[in-house]
C-alpha cells in the first residue's frame, strides 16, 4: 500500500508513540484521523503537523466506549470518504502486584478497578475500533490494514497482570483477524515495542534509566520514530500479515 494519500486513523495519537507515527506518516503524505481521549494533546499535534484541515482531523474519544467509537468512525467515513489503515495504539497502565503479602498477611492486591481500566482501554478499545474500521473497509472493498500496538510485556511482566494480559490478547487478535479478514483483502499485524524513549520513560531517575538500559542488548532505549518506522514498513509491505513484529533492542523480560 502506498502511504501517500492513504487515510490512516491512529488511536492514542496524542501520546509519544502516536505523535511519532503521525509525524512520520504525515511526512510521507498520509491523510490522518487522530483519535485520543485528551483533546489538548490532539490540538497540539495538529498544530505541529500543519496539515490542511481536509488532510488531518482530530477526534476526542474514549476508545473503550462503544457509544463514542462508532460515531467517530461514522464521521471519519463521511469526512474522508474511506479508511485505509487503523493503528490501535491507545493504551494505559495501572501497575500493581496481583497480591502482596507481609508477615503472612495480605498487604495489598490489584484492584478490580485497575484491572478493568486497563482491559477496557487496551483490549476492548482495540476490539471496538478494529470492528468499526473493518466494517468500513470490507464494505468499501478496497482492502486495508489494521495494526495493533502490543508490548514487550505481552510475554508477562511482574506487576502488570492487567497490562500483560491485554497486550498478549491484542497479538492474538491480530492473528485471528488476519485469518478472518483475508477474504476482504484486509491485513492485520501487531507491533510489540520494548522500552521506548517517550516522556514517561525519559522522566525516570537517571540511575533507574541506566539500570534499564543495561538490560537491553542494544545498550539503549528505543526512539519513538523507530516504532513509527516499523509502522511505515507494515503499511508498505503487502505480504506481511498475521505477524507480531518485536522492536525491543533484543531485550527479553
Amino acid at each position: 500500500m502506498k502511504i501517500e494519500r492513504a487515510i490512516i486513523a491512529i488511536t492514542g495519537a496524542g501520546g509519544g508513540l502516536g505523535a511519532a507515527m503521525a509525524t512520520r506518516l504525515a511526512n510521507k503524505g498520509a491523510r490522518l484521523a487522530l483519535i485520543d481521549s485528551q483533546s489538548d494533546s490532539l490540538e497540539k499535534l495538529r498544530t505541529e503537523l500543519a496539515l490542511p484541515e481536509e488532510d488531518c482531523r482530530v477526534y476526542k474519544c474514549d476508545v473503550s466506549n462503544e457509544e463514542q467509537v462508532d460515531p467517530v468512525f461514522a464521521d471519519l467515513k463521511q469526512q474522508f470518504n474511506g479508511l485505509d489503515v487503523l493503528i490501535n495504539n491507545a493504551g494505559i497502565t495501572r501497575d500493581a502486584l496481583m497480591l502482596k503479602f507481609k508477615d503472612g498477611e495480605r498487604e495489598s492486591r490489584m484492584s478490580l478497578e485497575a484491572w478493568s481500566a486497563v482491559i477496557n482501554v487496551n483490549l476492548t478499545g482495540v476490539f471496538l475500533c478494529g470492528r468499526a474500521a473493518v466494517e468500513q473497509m470490507a464494505i468499501a472493498g478496497n482492502g486495508g490494514l489494521i495494526i495493533n500496538i502490543s508490548s514487550i510485556s505481552a510475554a508477562g511482566n511482574m506487576g502488570q497482570s492487567n497490562y500483560s494480559a491485554a497486550k498478549a490478547a491484542v497479538v492474538a487478535l491480530a492473528v485471528t483477524w488476519a485469518k478472518e479478514f483475508a477474504r476482504y483483502g484486509i491485513r492485520v499485524n501487531a507491533v510489540s515495542p520494548g522500552f521506548i524513549g517517550t516522556e514517561m520513560v525519559r522522566a525516570m531517575k537517571p540511575e533507574a534509566l541506566a539500570k534499564l538500559q543495561g538490560k537491553i542488548p542494544a545498550g539503549r532505549i528505543g526512539e519513538p520514530d523507530e516504532i513509527a518506522h516499523t509502522i511505515e514498513y507494515l503499511v508498505e509491505n503487502d505480504f506481511v500479515n498475521g505477524r507480531n513484529i518485536e522492536i525491543d533492542g533484543g531485550m527479553r523480560l
